[in-house]
């Protein structure tokens, strides 16, 4: 039999000012329990020894508490946060900046860091990679389907081997259809 600080949500118990209840969540500290007699939801301590077991459920899992949650919940961000994966500028390239100068005269250029334009080039990469699985995955594509978009990523992959010179590996570079 399960101690009263390990039910799992569905026990049921008998407390001696609410009556018959039944556990409706947990967590770390305390139980949610539903009670019938006056149709209300308690919050009482898991340790608390004032109530008698009807019938215990235990978990068939850990236990998990809010900072396992939190936990996981900031892993999963980190993992699929808009980050790139380290690529490296090319060495030359490092400290310098972008300059976008118009042809009108009276409109002002544009400069912005090196590493910045880049950071959004590799971006642009990333979520083309991740287009790329998402077509390869979608259930609801036939292989036709798949050739054709995957046409048109190849192309993209391909205008943007302008950008290759930027690169300080040829591994990390674009790749179009002629390569």
């Amino acid at each position: 039999m399960a101690s009263a600080s390990e039910l799992a949500a569905g026990s049921k118990l008998t407390h001696p000012k609410f009556g018959t209840g039944m556990i409706l969540s947990v967590d770390d500290t305390f139980y949610k329990i539903y009670f019938y007699n006056n149709e209300e939801i308690k919050t009482l301590a898991r340790d608390y020894e004032g109530f008698t077991v009807d019938e215990a459920k235990v978990p068939d899992f850990p236990m998990l508490t809010m900072k396992d949650v939190e936990k996981a919940i900031r892993e999963a961000l980190m993992q699929t946060a808009e980050r790139a994966p380290i690529v490296p500028l090319g060495g030359k390239w490092m400290g310098g900046n972008v300059v976008f100068e118009p042809n009108d005269d009276s409109l002002q250029a544009k400069e912005i860091p090196m590493a910045t334009f880049f950071h959004k080039i590799v971006m642009v990469r990333e979520k083309l990679r991740v287009l790329e699985q998402n077509i390869n995955n979608h259930p609801k594509l036939d292989d036709e389907d798949r050739v054709g978009l995957q046409q048109y990523i190849t192309r993209c992959y391909g205008s943007l081997t302008t950008f290759n010179v930027l690169f300080a590996y040829k591994e990390d570079q674009f790749k179009g259809s002629g390569s």
